[in-house]
């Protein structure tokens, strides 16, 4: 009953954060034409903005400091993600190396869950056996997140030029560190606080099984995505209509529908 209560309150909490994690990731047309607009100060700010509002990057990160009580610890791991993100950023974008950004977020979604997972003991507990080295994971998952990043950076004009290519692409990476390193400076702090009280004990399995539960979320919310991008016409009703009720769901149900067919 005891292991139900948690799990039930994990989902709750998780599905309570999850708007906030759809919300991760868009460039805009109004990013598109700031960037037209102004100079490698933009793509520093764009960069910043996008991992703050990066949320699927966030809860990743939030799991790997979750544990972690010494600021040597916290530098380390956070070096070899960042070490990672920064190496796919750079050259998938400079390359143009790209693939289907929504099953690379969906993968990502995973690294949540695997944290999660991670953090509560579950390859103890469920296959007998020790952690895979979480530096190395860190590292690999860092890579990967890099690449989602990388999807997102050449939707935006980056130039013909090489050298002001490099030049944006670094001012982005730039920016997403500023943006890393303002969200775990919350996020450590809070944890630190957290720490010193009784309620971390208690509540640090739950904790860590909402952000599992948030990592399947953002999974599906992902797949469902890539079902919307491959293959548009294999809903049940029109992919316009579809489309249109993800996008407004403040619909007037007031208004003249004889057009829709209805």
């Amino acid at each position: 009953m005891h292991v139900s209560r948690l799990r039930s309150a994990a989902i709750w909490l998780s599905l309570a954060l999850a708007p906030l994690a759809v919300l991760a990731h868009g460039i805009s047309d109004a990013d598109r034409q700031r960037m037209l607009d102004g100079g490698y100060a933009q793509y520093v700010g764009l960069g910043a903005s996008h991992m703050l509002t990066g949320y699927d990057h966030l809860l990743f990160l939030f799991g790997v400091v979750f544990f972690l009580a010494s600021f040597k610890d916290v530098v380390k791991f956070v070096t070899v993600f960042t070490l990672g993100h920064s190496i796919t950023l750079v050259l998938a974008t400079l390359f143009q190396i790209t693939w289907n950004y929504y099953l690379i977020d969906a993968i990502i979604a995973v690294s949540v869950m695997y944290k999660a997972f991670d953090n509560n003991g579950g390859f103890q507990k469920h296959f007998q056996m020790a952690s895979p080295n979480l530096l190395w994971m860190v590292f690999g998952f860092g890579l990967l997140h890099g690449f989602g990043l990388s999807t997102r950076l050449q939707q935006l004009p980056l130039g013909d030029d090489a050298a002001q290519m490099l030049g944006r692409i670094l001012s982005f990476n730039v920016g997403v560190e500023l943006g890393q390193i303002a969200a775990l400076s919350v996020m450590v702090a809070l944890l630190a606080v957290w720490r010193g009280r009784d309620s971390f004990r208690r509540f640090s399995h739950i904790a860590n099984m909402a952000l599992f539960y948030a990592g399947v979320y953002l999974l599906f919310t992902q797949l469902h995505g890539y079902q919307h991008d491959t293959a548009p016409d294999s809903f049940r009703f029109p992919a316009a209509e579809h489309r249109h009720a993800h996008e407004d769901m403040a619909v007037d149900d007031t208004r003249d529908t004889s057009r829709d067919g209805l």
